[in-house]
């Protein structure tokens, strides 16, 4: 029987403890402030990114892993004998990260199964697949059957995201300066999702944070009647995320409710202060 074994990027925004309990494998992301250069939560961890943000005069970027990065960790895991990898990571419409590491399986030069998977998400829409694979694993699940609740945990996900300054999309390209200066007056805040295809949706646009919270609510009903498993993430704001949680604790039964930060990598595109809430059955 095969061993299981997770490969995932920086971007799943997995909580370090989480990852060393179930054994999952990350491999970071970059950020580049400037000529410095660092390794998503790895060698920079939130806390300490969203104080450079702030301070720093240009927007950081960011690069995507190389296949080496890829073939060390998987080469690492196939020291094993009988070992299945699978390796889940950002969407390939954001990043070079997926396509990196099917370079690296295509240079392997032993014989090792792995699976790669395009989550066509962002950061916890890729943590609660890589989380409830490893978990089903544990568990005693076939390779078979995690790829199908990994394929099904994708399609059941709702996931909203509410970013607080237009700044960080506009410096991006994501939206227009007279649209972020505009916004930015009106206050203005857009709720944003990822679609099936793996892309950036704008979902809707409400003045005032209060309001754009009880708009995710409403989005969330039409989707979630029953028990609900629930992480929020936010951006060095914890305040928001408890905000938001309460309310999402007054509409929904509520199974679970686990908290994580968006990391480096994908703060960089959002900016501080944005909130995202990922939902699915219990």
């Amino acid at each position: 029987m095969s061993k299981i074994k997770f490969v995932t990027d920086s971007t799943a925004d997995i909580p370090a403890e989480i990852r060393t309990a179930l054994g999952i494998e990350m491999v970071p992301l970059k950020v580049h402030f400037g000529e410095e250069t660092y390794l998503d939560s790895v060698t920079i961890q939130s806390d300490e990114f969203y104080r450079k943000l702030a301070a720093a005069p240009a927007l950081p970027t960011t690069s995507q892993p190389s296949p080496m990065d890829f073939l060390e960790t998987y080469k690492k895991l196939a020291l094993e004998p009988d070992v299945s990898i699978i390796s889940i990571h950002l969407s390939s419409t954001f990043s070079g990260t997926y396509q990196s590491a099917m370079l690296a399986k295509s240079l392997l030069e032993e014989k090792v199964d792995i699976t790669i998977i395009d989550s066509r998400t962002a950061t916890y829409g890729i943590g609660l697949l890589v989380v409830a694979a490893a978990e089903a694993a544990r568990n005693g699940s076939s390779k078979e059957e995690i790829l199908e609740l990994v394929g099904r945990l994708r399609a059941e996900t709702s996931l909203y995201f509410l970013v607080d300054t237009l700044e960080y999309l506009q410096k991006g390209g994501r939206i227009g300066k007279a649209a972020a200066v505009f916004g930015s007056l009106l206050n203005i805040k857009p709720i944003l999702s990822i679609d099936e295809d793996g892309e950036v949706a704008s979902v809707d646009k409400v003045r005032g944070q209060k309001k754009a919270m009880a708009r995710i609510i409403e989005l969330l009903k039409e989707k979630h009647a029953g028990p609900v498993k629930v992480t929020v993430a936010h951006a060095s704001s914890p305040e928001n995320a408890e905000e938001l949680s309460a309310l999402i604790r007054e509409h929904f039964q509520v199974d679970s409710l686990d908290y994580t930060s968006i990391g480096p990598v994908i703060g960089t595109h959002v900016g501080g202060g944005t909130i995202g809430v990922f939902m699915t059955p219990a």
